[in-house]
């Protein structure tokens, strides 16, 4: 059964056990508290509805097939550098949508500032972004509701990868700042969850929150400094993007209903970015492969 028709459910928002058919909260004043029935079906998947699973199998899919399709178009998978071991060949992450400077600006791809993020540069690249995204996703989604988690993750993904393309279009090749010309992986919006996680602590929420967050936010930039090859605009970014988000969604306050159109909306507009990725070059590279 996906959808629970009569009976007594839990609100999504407090917790508080509220009819499934009725309007309000009378706990909290949440709208909709049961989630139209499907409540129940969701919260199966985690106080993050299954968001932090969607990222890690989605990610994993498009790393495969970006893989597949760098071999389709004849190019290897291998590297000289460990990093990149395993990973796409540039073509291949352009036509799936990665990001950057020549994407955005001399093709004028700027949606994939929202692709971008679900795809990775090599095998050690996934494994690290998806081992922080499974950490520190359930943590935002205790913290800020499902529906805001998925906002934030995404304003972030797209903050970080603007922010990027943007640098990397006006100060290429500067050390330290300058974006990418092809950019793409999941770190944008894990900058994201840290900033977020930093400014619910400088909200009043918890100052060990805050001081985690801040650590780990740290050490990876410091590791970007130091590696080569690491988009530290697109981290930057994200770490802003996150932060704005949660100051204008407050955190301190309780998750609202509107927060679950707006992490609708989020998702929809990711997925049509990875499609019109798809749809706009994929056919027409395939049709000369083959033909060929």
């Amino acid at each position: 059964m996906f959808r629970q028709k009569t009976g007594s459910v839990v609100c999504a928002s407090c917790g508080s056990l509220v009819g499934v058919n009725d309007d309000r909260c009378y706990t909290c004043g949440r709208r909709n508290p049961g989630l139209w029935g499907f409540g129940p079906v969701l919260r199966r998947f985690g106080n993050d509805m299954g968001f932090v699973q969607l990222v890690i199998s989605g990610c994993l899919v498009m790393y495969a097939i970006s893989l597949v399709l760098t071999i389709v178009l004849g190019q290897s998978v291998m590297s000289t550098s460990m990093f990149n071991l395993l990973g796409p060949s540039g073509a291949a992450a352009f036509i799936l949508g990665a990001s950057g400077a020549e994407p955005v600006f001399f093709y004028g791809r700027w949606w994939t500032v929202l692709s971008a993020g679900w795809l990775h540069g090599g095998a050690l690249h996934i494994f690290f972004n998806l081992m922080w995204i499974r950490q520190l996703g359930p943590v935002v989604a205790d913290i800020f509701g499902a529906g805001r988690m998925i906002i934030i993750y995404t304003i972030a993904c797209a903050a970080g990868f603007f922010l990027s393309s943007l640098t990397g279009y006006y100060l290429p090749g500067v050390p330290f700042i300058g974006g990418g010309q092809l950019t793409l992986g999941a770190s944008a919006p894990i900058f994201g969850l840290l900033g977020a996680l930093v400014h619910y602590g400088r909200r009043g929420g918890s100052s060990l929150i805050r001081t985690e967050a801040w650590g780990y936010a740290v050490s990876i930039f410091i590791f970007g400094l130091i590696m080569p090859g690491v988009d530290n605009s697109a981290h930057a970014g994200g770490f802003i993007g996150g932060y704005l988000a949660s100051m204008w969604l407050d955190p301190l306050k309780r998750e609202r209903m509107d927060h679950f159109v707006g992490a609708v909306i989020c998702l929809v507009l990711t997925f049509a970015a990875i499609a019109a990725s798809l749809a706009t070059l994929l056919p027409s590279v395939l049709r000369a492969v083959f033909r060929n």
